[in-house]
């Protein structure tokens, strides 16, 4: 009867956890639904990487500007706000409207608790010819508004107003030309 006793709590408990396997449905992931921002960005970490190009950098905050001709170590780093905005998770499947108008796409959020409010892409043909990204975020301490502009091969801007409660505003300005 001992044995017994110690049989039934062992598949007892084998059927508990088996109960446990997965809380989450089955996602079936058919490829990017919207336009891969994360791939395209690392697709330019690579090639950036490889060109080694350097650019006119020209960093504002506030009212104060500084401005340097700069080789980047790190494009992963340089690029990062970019590849941060990618809107292909499965949990937002659904979450952004797509509008195509002539050679524009245009991914706006549905949800305004979303912090990537919007993304267009420009195409010339086949290649992307600009990204303007619009990221938001807002909480009980502070308002966050990023604007970030890519044109490859040419430039980027990434624009950035914070409004932190009892401090104030800040703003952020960042324009980098390819020489």
């Amino acid at each position: 009867m001992y044995w017994y006793k110690h049989f039934r709590t062992f598949i007892l408990s084998i059927a508990i956890t088996s109960g446990f396997s997965e809380c989450k449905p089955d996602v079936a992931v058919n490829g990017e639904q919207y336009f891969d921002v994360k791939g395209y960005f690392g697709n330019e970490v690579d090639r950036l990487t490889q060109k080694h190009p350097h650019v006119k950098k020209t960093v504002k905050h506030n009212l104060e500007s500084e401005s340097h001709d700069l080789g980047i170590s790190s494009w992963k780093d340089e690029l990062g706000l970019f590849t941060g905005s990618d809107i292909n998770k499965p949990a937002w499947r659904s979450s952004y409207s797509v509008t195509k108008r002539g050679n524009t796409t245009i991914y706006k959020a549905k949800l305004p608790e979303l912090k990537t409010q919007s993304i267009t892409v420009t195409n010339n043909g086949d290649k992307v010819s600009s990204i303007l990204i619009v990221n938001h975020t807002s909480n009980l301490l502070y308002t966050s508004t990023e604007k970030l502009n890519y044109y490859p091969d040419s430039a980027y801007h990434i624009s950035k107003v914070q409004h932190v409660r009892l401090l104030g505003e800040n703003s952020y300005d960042i324009d980098s030309i390819f020489n």
